[in-house]
């Protein structure tokens, strides 16, 4: 048996390394002034996309990600990873997308790529904490949803048994597929790059990229002053399909701000700082005054 997944995964700001640079004066996030990383629980996912593939070896796991041209990190950072190929969406029209416009954009290059069992994203992403865009998704495209998963268990003949984990215990449960999955970060973390794939994959670009490419160098070791626009076209695999507005057949005015019937009014970032402290004796009865203060003053209680 092989399978046809498709893994969404966003490049999203590092907010949990957040300094004093990392908000505009208007109260927006300073996205120039954080690293941008692979959402954490899109990396989840993206494992137990892995994993299924390691059972079934003619499984293929193709990524696609929103965003600007940078995002195509993430889809390199997945190819190091294991697996197969990747597609950046990106357009200015996508710019400034709530969840309900992010999920048709992303809905409609799902029915471009058309082909697929399963679509596996995480749970939520750490830039915004929504986790709306997994079961919107699997609302535009008519499809049955399963939340908070921790372990696929098993696949076979058309359906999947999916381990969830919620707040107050373990369930499990079946669907047919396809299916769309949102992965908890409480499932296994991301295997680490493959050396062989970095290698691989390492140039990989899209077209935007290859463009920006144009001027630079022959690349060394290339042979005959090959550089990387020949490089490319000698090796498709290294070629990252990006599509725009147009390409997926989107309607504009259901894209970006455009499309978004909620926006973000501010941003605040609140820094908590120590006023006062007390050193207590590790003894019963500093120990039972401290927690007798805290339940009067109902910082615990």
């Amino acid at each position: 048996m092989s399978l046809k997944i498709i893994v969404l995964a966003k490049q999203v700001p590092d907010t949990r390394n957040v300094g004093k640079d990392a908000m505009k004066e208007d109260g927006t996030v300073n996205r120039a002034a954080l690293p941008a990383i692979f959402n954490p629980e899109d990396l989840n996912a993206l494992e137990q996309a892995l994993r299924l593939k390691d059972a079934f070896p003619d499984t293929t796991v193709t990524l696609l990600t929103m965003g600007p041209g940078r995002a195509a990190g993430i889809l390199r950072e997945g190819l190091y990873r294991g697996a197969d190929n990747g597609y950046l969406l990106t357009d200015r029209a996508f710019a400034g997308a709530d969840t309900l416009a992010t999920s048709y954009a992303i809905a409609m290059a799902i029915r471009k790529i058309n082909d697929y069992d399963l679509i596996i994203c995480g749970r939520q992403a750490i830039d915004g904490d929504t986790a709306q865009v997994g079961p919107q998704v699997a609302e535009k495209l008519g499809l049955p949803q399963i939340t908070y998963a921790e372990e696929i268990m098993r696949v076979a003949n058309g359906r999947i048994t999916v381990k969830r984990r919620l707040e107050r215990g373990v369930e499990t449960v079946e669907s047919k597929l396809p299916v769309v999955i949102t992965v908890n970060g409480s499932a296994p973390a991301c295997r680490p790059r493959n050396a062989k794939l970095v290698q691989q994959y390492k140039h990989a670009k899209t077209a935007t990229e290859k463009q920006e490419a144009a001027s630079f160098p022959p690349l060394e070791g290339a042979g005959g002053g090959t550089g990387y626009i020949e490089l490319l076209d000698l090796r498709r695999y290294l070629n990252l399909p990006e599509w725009n507005v147009a390409d997926v057949n989107a309607d504009i005015r259901l894209c970006g701000l455009a499309g978004s019937p909620t926006q973000v009014k501010k941003i605040e970032s609140v820094v908590f700082q120590t006023k006062e402290n007390r050193t207590l004796a590790p003894t019963d009865a500093d120990i039972e005054a401290l927690m007798k203060e805290l339940i009067a003053n109902h910082t615990i209680g």
